[in-house]
């Protein structure tokens, strides 16, 4: 009786638990549109970031600064040649000038073949660049195929728009030309905008040197118009022992210093020898931040001897009061010394103005002195870099990598000082650390990480 009770009972919970449920329900979604090719998307990114990654700005100025040192080097070697014609006396002199005349063709030898190698190589990169640019091309037009919504033709459209907008805006209030006054007594006018880069090169240690700053002597001897000097941090970055010198434009760019390395002192660092890399060469002497003092040092090229400036009491220096941004200071940038049409000038700080950025005209006689010196409102870790020019006072401060902006001015004619100045610098490489106007030619020459850059002041 009991087994039979059992066994319909089993029977029942089994076909109860193969029964479908009432309270679900199953739907097939078929989606008619293609599907978002993503893996597409993500090579047409990658192959972007490579194409700009291969052409650089960096590249083009190589080619440009190889031109300009040619450009200059050929009128120079014509003009040799033309003096040896008149004055060729078939002895000593006509020696010594095509001994001259050889080492000319040598440089402009060793120009020539970069050029011709960076010109290959800039041919190679513009036809595999075009192809890349093609391609890209079609594929984006492809992927456009799937906008559907119409949100990038939407978001071009605007685009296009706004910039017809602008146009329109900048024809009804057209740009009012500003009303200040000239600064300084400068024959050139006021300083108005900062072009370039004109010249971009490694020279003969790409990479080896971060610190270091390099320009041309406004007060030059004679023969030495066309010289170029070269001053490398190569102790630590921070000292240095000799500064270098280059007989043409041409010469630094390919690297090729005959008349070579004059040396302060065989060690380094010892006393008088360069701290910093703030350094300038003014009438054949080379002024600098004296090893482990609050002094300007003068090393005179020709008799080898160094004269000390000391600096007013409570003077910053040994990396106390440096060049500065948010992300980083530069170090040993306690001084700054910079030329211009009237010659020396040094800036830094003193502890009795609170941080704030000193300037001082250095004159030339025996012994060195300090004949004017104006303090200003600007914080020194506030500013990246200094530069004078016509008796101004410029100062830079970092943007981002790519931009270093001339923020302030000081003008040691009339006291007037500037936070408005807004002239905006192409860098090629995150951090300046030396910048040098040259009176000579109107050139600014920027030293960045181990790159020598200049570039051409414009006045009004």
């Amino acid at each position: 009786m009991k087994l039979y009770v059992i066994v319909p009972l089993c029977a029942l919970f089994t076909l109860t638990q193969q029964a479908p449920s009432s309270d679900k329900c199953t739907c097939e979604l078929t989606n008619s549109a293609k599907a978002f090719p993503h893996d597409k998307l993500s090579t047409v990114e990658d192959n972007a970031s490579k194409c700009n990654s291969n052409i650089t700005p960096q590249k083009t100025l190589e080619l440009e600064s190889l031109l300009l040192g040619l450009e200059r080097r050929l009128p120079q070697l014509q003009e040799d040649v033309s003096m040896l014609e008149r004055e060729d006396d078939g002895e000593l002199y006509a020696v010594l000038s095509l001994y001259v005349i050889e080492n000319e063709l040598l440089e402009i030898k060793q120009l020539i073949d970069r050029l011709n190698s960076s010109t290959l190589g800039h041919q190679r990169l513009t036809s595999e660049a075009t192809k890349q640019l093609e391609d890209l091309s079609a594929e984006m037009q492809e992927l456009e195929t799937y906008d559907t919504m119409k949100v990038v033709k939407g978001q071009q459209d605007n685009h296009r728009l706004q910039s017809d907008l602008d146009q329109c805006r900048k024809k009804l209030h057209p740009t009012i030309q500003s009303t200040q006054p000239p600064q300084g007594n400068c024959p050139h006018g006021q300083l108005q905008n900062i072009t370039g880069p004109r010249v971009y090169t490694a020279g003969e240690y790409p990479g080896s040197y971060k610190y270091g700053a390099w320009g041309r002597d406004p007060k030059p001897e004679a023969g030495k118009e066309n010289w170029y000097w070269l001053v490398m941090m190569t102790s630590g970055n921070k000292y240095s022992n000799y500064v270098r010198l280059y007989s043409s434009l041409s010469a630094l760019i390919v690297g090729v210093s005959i008349p070579g390395n004059v040396q302060i002192d065989s060690s380094n660092p010892t006393t008088n020898t360069i701290q910093g890399p703030n350094v300038v060469l003014y009438g054949e002497a080379l002024y600098y931040n004296c090893y482990n003092q609050d002094a300007v040092c003068r090393f005179n090229l020709t008799s080898k001897t160094v004269n000390t400036l000391q600096l007013p009491k409570g003077t910053r220096f040994n990396s106390k009061g440096n060049f500065c941004h948010l992300d980083e200071c530069y170090p040993f940038t306690d001084l700054d010394l910079a030329t211009d049409e009237s010659g020396v000038w040094v800036i830094y700080t003193t502890t009795q103005d609170f941080g704030n950025l000193v300037l001082s005209k250095v004159e030339e006689g025996e012994p060195l002195t300090l004949s004017q010196t104006w303090h200003t409102s600007v914080y020194k870790q506030g500013v990246t870099n200094t530069f004078m020019a016509c008796g101004v006072l410029y100062a830079t401060r970092y943007i981002n990598k790519d931009v270093e902006e001339i923020f302030y001015s000081f003008d040691t004619t009339t006291g007037v000082e500037r936070f408005n100045i807004g002239i905006l610098i192409n860098k090629m490489s995150p951090n300046i650390y030396a910048l040098n106007y040259s009176p000579v030619d109107q050139m600014l020459h920027a030293y960045c990480d181990s790159y020598m850059v200049s570039y051409k002041v414009l006045f009004s």
